[in-house]
């Protein structure tokens, strides 16, 4: 393994040998010199071995220029990076890019001071090379961040293709000037690389890639000989793509002929000038499908996109089908649950039940039987039914109860008593019991169907093809990219002609920028909002969702207080977003005050947030909230206001059961919200009062306890305050309210009061 690891470091210092060699012969109209400084301080900022990279510049600097001047300009250039980097490795501070542009721009110092003693011109061209060079040297550092920091499987920014592209510029620009004996390195570099880009990519690649090159050559020179022959090249294996490889390494060397001896581009051209081609052909030819395969899924890694999106829809249409039927399963299970109730009989049913089994008991063996249901039968029927009565209503029955005809005519009077008092509560209780067990079928069924409304709308939501929209997912990607924003992946797809959805993979460290949304919004050219969060399947990284804003948003203030002489409030808050477009805010007030009515009002506000989030209805909510705290053998109930807002539709669904009234009020106009209906828990039947209201821009919602309500002498009182109380902010008018509700009990709360403002504003 040692072994291994030496030799490792020996490839890398020739690579870096060799990289800086060709970088120091590259330079423009060979006056500037910017590609070699500005590659050596980004590898350094890159991580790389800084005892491999700076010895590497220096030995490459002096073999290309090994005069006195150039040696010590080579001395002064890395210097100014190890030396920098000894005393920040010291003091443990990591280098700032403004401070390694700094490094090295001074690091030209030696360059210029030579310069100088040569002429202005010089000492122009080598200031010009300095300020070239940093500005290389950032590029550089964006390419090098974005390729060691995310990989080469990910997608790269405008500014990092560009710094790509001048480093194969500088590789071209050095090359040119590097024959060896009539042997053109360029040559074969450049016909390998277009080899390996036009069979790892799509076509146009090699195209562009050829341009580069012969661009460094011209830029180099001032001579375009190289710039047409690149191009061919690309533009004759391109057909030869889908073929095997000898097939596209045949025609590269082909096209060099044509161009060679038909075209005579070159200045000279013999069969020797074929070889570097030849070689760069054969040395792809013999390199393994393997390693071409690697590179392949860099450029393809968004090549599959389509047929992934496709896949997306088969599923989505497969999920609506099964979700279609499980809601049908849950309705039909619904229908069955709803079928196993069994009625209580009617009062006037049970009180003949009851008086035959009195008179079975007690008659059945008397010797009196036939005198007093046979002669007398009618008077006996009606005296017992009296009886009856008395001990349906009351539970129980006493001597006084007893009609004055029974005592008179009858022996058996305290037997009757006592059956009528036993099947009394008898019943009482049996009734109870299956008045529990239909209430507690009765929520079963409830929350089957609401499972099966649940699901039925949900597959209603994936009946419709996603329509992808790939031209902003790149665009997406690359803005953010060049806000310094990592984003690895983008998906964007239509809800509607109004509504997009877009999800994002991006760094840990760049999810919570508040610029994300106002970036892709200013693609999609609409307001956009991030509606969830949660960790990608990559280390490191978070998956964000976007969806369309709605035309308004709010904000809410909150103001609230014990009972005088209570610790904690019976009165429980809940302010909650049910998805991207609906906000639910409500108030629930347990019966009491202290920590036993925070209990109670707590139940019912978390049941009621559950049921919510789950996607019931409101009624249906209500309804299953209502039957579960019924089932309790306490009475504890509680008192409950709920508003839902439809912030995309502008639509307020106002809910109350047992709670004060409310208002909707504006700078002009103030709209009461009305109150009524028992509190939850009371009976299983429930009628709760319902409003719908439509809010805009500017309305407030004004939410209250009773603590506050009662605090005023009327509702009109309220309404007044409020009105007087206006202000744009809500927390003024909750703060206010809740002042004066304490000033209306000489500052002592006389219950706990709570008060919730919500602010309703345009958000386009």
């Amino acid at each position: 393994m040692k072994f291994f690891g030496k030799f490792y470091y020996v490839f890398l210092a020739v690579i870096f040998l060799a990289l800086f060699f060709i970088l120091e012969n590259a330079s423009i109209n060979g006056l500037i010199f910017p590609f070699s400084f500005a590659m050596l301080f980004a590898l350094i900022w890159a991580n790389q071995k800084i005892w491999l990279v700076a010895p590497a510049y220096l030995v490459a600097a002096i073999i290309v220029n090994h005069s006195l001047a150039g040696i010590i300009s080579a001395i002064v250039c890395a210097a100014m990076i190890v030396v920098p980097f000894i005393l920040h490795t010291i003091f443990k501070k990591n280098i700032q890019v403004w401070q390694l542009a700094l490094y090295a721009l001074f690091s030209q110092a030696g360059y210029i001071g030579f310069a100088a003693a040569t002429g202005t011109n010089a000492v122009i061209f080598a200031v010009v090379s300095a300020v070239v060079g940093v500005v290389f040297m950032l590029g550089f550092v964006k390419l090098f961040e974005a390729l060691f920091m995310r990989g080469f499987a990910y997608r790269l920014s405008v500014i990092e293709y560009v710094a790509g592209g001048i480093i194969l510029i500088g590789l071209s620009a050095g090359l040119v000037n590097l024959d060896l004996y009539g042997f053109s390195f360029l040559k074969l570099f450049v016909s390998f690389v277009l080899l390996a880009i036009t069979y790892c990519s799509k076509n146009y690649y090699s195209v562009f890639i050829a341009s580069i090159l012969g661009l460094g050559t011209l830029l180099s020179a001032n001579n375009p000989v190289f710039f047409a022959p690149f191009v061919i090249w690309a533009l004759a294996i391109s057909p030869f793509k889908t073929y095997r490889k000898y097939f596209t390494a045949l025609a590269i060397i082909l096209a060099e002929l044509v161009i060679g001896f038909y075209f005579n581009l070159y200045y000279s051209f013999d069969w020797l000038g074929i070889l570097p081609v030849a070689i760069s052909a054969i040395i792809f030819v013999l390199i393994p499908d393997k390693v071409y395969a690697i590179v392949k899924s860099i450029f393809d890694l968004r090549g599959d996109r389509a047929a992934i999106k496709n896949v997306v829809n088969q599923n989505r249409e497969l999920l609506h089908r099964r979700l279609l039927s499980l809601s049908d399963v849950f309705g039909e299970m619904d229908r069955v649950f709803r079928g196993l109730v069994k009625r209580n009989l009617s009062e006037d049913e049970v009180k003949k039940l009851l008086r035959n089994e009195i008179i079975a008991r007690n008659c059945e063996t008397c010797p009196d039987r036939a005198r007093c249901h046979r002669t007398r039968e009618q008077d006996t029927l009606r005296v017992m039914d009296e009886l009856t009565a008395i001990a349906f209503e009351k539970g129980k029955v006493t001597l006084l109860d007893i009609p004055s005809y029974l005592s008179a005519n009858c022996g058996r009077v305290n037997g009757i008593i006592t059956s009528a008092a036993t099947l009394a509560r008898q019943y009482k209780s049996y009734s109870g019991m299956l008045s529990n067990i239909d209430t507690s079928k009765l929520l079963i069924a409830d929350q089957l169907k609401g499972i099966s409304s649940v699901m039925k709308n949900l597959s209603q939501e994936v009946d419709h093809e996603i329509a992808f929209d790939g031209k902003r997912e790149d665009k997406i990607i690359e803005e953010l990219l060049f806000n310094d924003i990592v984003c690895t992946d983008a998906i964007v797809y239509e809800r509607d002609a109004h509504t997009f959805e877009i999800n994002l993979i991006v760094r840990n460290l760049d999810a919570d920028k508040l610029k994300i949304p106002a970036i892709v919004g200013k693609i999609c050219k609409c307001n956009m909002a991030v509606v969830d969060k949660y960790a990608a399947t990559r280390p490191g990284y978070t998956a964000l969702s976007l969806k369309t804003a709605p035309k308004l948003d709010c904000v809410f203030a909150l103001a609230n207080t014990p009972k005088s002489g209570s610790e904690v409030s019976g009165d429980t808050h809940s302010i909650m977003r049910l998805d991207g477009n609906r906000f639910m805010f409500a108030i629930c007030d347990g019966m009491g005050s202290g920590s036993e009515a925070e209990q109670v009002s707590q139940t019912a506000i978390s049941l009621i947030e559950n049921f919510y989030k789950a996607g019931f209805d409101s009624e249906l909510v209500l309804s299953s909230v209502n039957k579960l705290l019924s089932l309790q053998k306490e009475d504890k109930f509680s008192a409950l206001d709920v508003c839902v807002l439809d912030l995309k539709s502008g639509l307020g669904d106002f809910i109350k059961m047992g709670a004060p009234c409310g208002f909707v009020m504006s700078e002009e106009d103030c709209k009461l919200v009305e109150s009524g209906a028992l509190p939850l828990g009371i009976v299983d039947k429930f009628n709760p009062v319902t409003k719908k209201l439509v809010v805009s821009d500017g309305d407030i919602v004004v939410m209250f306890s009773d603590g506050v309500a009662d605090a005023f002498a009327t509702d009109k009182s309220i309404e007044d305050f409020v009105k007087s109380a206006y202000s744009p902010n809500p927390q003024i008018i909750a703060d206010k309210l809740l002042e004066q509700a304490l000033a209306n009990c000489n500052g002592r709360a006389m219950d706990d009061m709570t008060v919730l403002a919500i602010k309703i504003f345009n958000n386009q």
